[in-house]
């Protein structure tokens, strides 16, 4: 589903970021990216969705190339692959339905598939009630499961979460991560890098932890492993 091969990233200022990683994820994995700030995570994530191009290396996803493929065929890999950020980047002039549909609109999707898709995610996230409501007028777990429905609503195969609950009270988190759980259980493959101790030791899944751009630990069902 997603593999690196021997992959490395270096900054034009000559930081080494990644230095030789190798990993596969199986379709259908729940995965946590751990490790100390600065130790490669936010630049494993980004190679992952083509937001930064390895210096060396080969990544697949779904045994395409990523590494190789050609800057305009970037739009069709991330209908591909959902992304959901840690400060949620919802747009403050839409509400939430438009907010979700929007990522239909650009792909040119029909209406009435368009509403259907849209009324299907908010399902998911349980937050039909909030369709017509603006970011400013929802809570940071509201406007959180916002971004998971964009997110998921072209029904990627994989998702990547950015710490999804670095911005969010520790009870919002787990609400947060019960929905990931459940779209996880509907097949989509999901990395999601934390620094959230609790969540990574109670809810157990596969644990790679990056320490200097290096694999140091791939466990499954693992531990975070650090203090915080």
């Amino acid at each position: 589903m997603i593999e690196m091969k021997d992959v490395w990233k270096a900054y034009p200022n000559n930081v080494k970021a990644i230095n030789g990683i190798n990993f596969q994820v199986d379709k259908g994995e729940f995965v946590y990216i751990v490790g100390p700030s600065g130790a490669g995570k936010s630049t494993f994530i980004k190679l992952i969705y083509r937001e930064e191009k390895p210096s060396k290396g080969e990544i697949f996803v779904d045994n395409t190339n990523i590494a190789k493929i050609k800057e305009r065929h970037v739009p069709f890999l991330r209908r591909r692959i959902g992304v959901v950020f840690q400060d949620f980047r919802l747009l403050q002039q839409l509400n939430v339905y438009e907010n979700i549909a929007y990522a239909l609109e650009v792909i040119e999707e029909e209406r009435d598939v368009i509403k259907r898709k849209v009324m299907d995610v908010l399902d998911i996230v349980q937050l039909k009630n909030k369709a017509r409501a603006f970011p400013s007028e929802l809570s940071g777990g509201e406007q959180q499961r916002v971004a998971i429905a964009r997110a998921i609503v072209n029904q990627p195969e994989v998702l990547i979460a950015d710490e999804p609950t670095g911005n969010l009270d520790p009870e919002t988190a787990w609400e947060i991560m019960d929905v990931l759980d459940e779209i996880n259980h509907r097949g989509t493959t999901i990395l999601m890098a934390t620094h959230n101790k609790d969540i990574v030791n109670t809810i157990k899944k596969r644990v790679i932890a990056i320490e200097s751009g290096r694999i140091v630990r791939d466990e499954v069902r693992g531990n975070y492993g650090y203090e915080t």
